[in-house]
């Protein structure tokens, strides 16, 4: 794919960016309760199903998951927003983490092709203006062989809740970007990737999946709150 980024796709990127700038001061805060609740212990669990080597995180935010990434982890950790990773590099000062963070938008990443052994991201791709692209660059900076892992809400496989979740995603939208009714899933393998792994969560609402650019079989899983 090209690596330019389109008029639309920048604009609605900066909008992005912007939103996240604003909350970036508050977001912790306003996630405290369903971090501490089950958004953690989650976390945990991916990161311990993420391979070693040279890492891409994507959506590093205000780096949750620096206390999980184990390791051998290699980390280069991306934000569209700055205002995000400023508080990503004051947790990481206060781990004494060492990683490489970046100003960067995944769906223009500046990255040669086959760059990561793995690529990461937590709740990142409801934000992504295109999650397509931006899982299409994903598996452009993968090495051959190597790995996605996502851990994402996604819209509810029931009827009725998903009805309800698009009709409340104008909400979060508003507020900071984040959809609630995407079909995350089905975009990764619309990016180009065989699924390996499938895990839901939570009525289906949090999956955690694994792919890779070539053929694995799929497996899916339900696993309890």
């Amino acid at each position: 794919m090209s690596g330019a980024t389109d008029i639309s796709t920048r604009d609605s990127s900066e909008v992005t960016r912007r939103r996240y700038d604003r909350i970036a001061p508050v977001y912790d805060a306003l996630e405290w309760a369903i971090e501490a609740m089950c958004f953690r212990r989650w976390r945990r669990s991916f990161w311990e199903r993420v391979p070693t080597g040279r890492l891409l995180e994507v959506g590093i935010g205000t780096g949750k998951n620096l206390e999980h990434h184990g390791v051998g982890h290699e980390v280069v950790g991306i934000d569209l927003s700055p205002g995000m990773l400023e508080r990503a590099r004051r947790r990481a000062d206060r781990l004494d983490a060492d990683l490489d963070l970046q100003v960067a938008d995944v769906q223009d990443l500046p990255f040669d092709d086959g760059a990561f052994e793995a690529v990461a991201a937590s709740f990142v791709f409801c934000s992504v203006p295109d999650p397509v692209r931006g899982l299409e660059e994903a598996r452009r900076v993968l090495a051959p062989g190597g790995e996605l892992h996502l851990l994402e809400h996604v819209l509810a496989p029931n009827r009725v809740l998903a009805a309800f979740m698009r009709w409340l995603d104008v909400f979060p939208v508003h507020l900071w970007g984040a959809h609630i009714d995407r079909d995350t899933v089905a975009n990764v393998q619309a990016a180009g990737f065989e699924l390996v792994e499938v895990r839901r969560r939570f009525l289906g609402i949090v999956v955690e999946v694994c792919a890779r650019p070539r053929g694995y079989v799929t497996l899916e899983t339900e696993e309890s709150q």
